[in-house]
C-alpha cells in the first residue's frame, strides 16, 4: 500500500512539473480562404476573451490593380460595431508572402474583420490561405 501511494506522488509531482514547465500556447485561431470577395466582404464571426488579435493573408490575387487589400476588424455588439484600425495588405501578392495585421485587446466578445471597406475597389479579391489568431 505504501509503496503504491510513494509511487502515485512521484507521478503526481511530475505531472505538476510538466504543467509548470508548459508554454502556453496561442488561446485560439482558425484557417480558412477567400474566393472573389467583393467590397465589405465579412468574414465568420469568432468569439474571443481578450488580447490581441492577428490576421494574416497568404496567396492574395486579383483581376486588376490595386494589388491592395484592406483589412478592418470590427467587434460584432447590439447597434453600429465598432471599428478598428484599418491595415493595408500588400505583400500577400508577392508569390508564397504573407501580409499580416495585429490588432490590440480590445477586450472580450464577438469578432469579425471585413475587407475593402470603405475603398473604391470594386475587383473582387481571393486569398489562399487566411489564419486568425486570437
Amino acid at each position: 500500500m505504501a509503496r503504491t501511494c510513494k509511487r502515485a506522488m512521484i507521478i503526481g509531482a511530475a505531472a505538476a512539473a510538466v504543467g509548470v514547465l508548459a508554454v502556453p500556447a496561442q488561446a485560439a485561431s482558425w484557417s480558412s480562404y477567400i474566393k472573389d470577395a467583393g467590397n465589405d466582404f465579412e468574414s465568420r464571426r469568432w468569439t474571443g476573451n481578450g488580447g490581441s488579435t492577428t490576421i494574416d493573408f497568404t496567396g492574395c490575387s486579383r483581376g486588376s490593380s490595386p494589388k491592395l487589400v484592406y483589412v478592418m476588424l470590427r467587434k460584432d455588439t447590439f447597434g453600429p460595431d465598432p471599428r478598428y484600425a484599418n491595415a493595408a495588405y500588400t505583400n500577400c501578392f508577392n508569390p508564397g508572402a504573407t501580409s499580416s495585421g495585429t490588432w490590440a485587446d480590445h477586450g472580450s466578445g464577438d469578432y469579425y474583420f471585413v475587407i475593402d471597406y470603405g475603398s473604391n475597389v470594386y475587383a473582387p479579391v481571393s486569398v489562399a490561405s487566411l489564419s486568425v489568431y486570437y
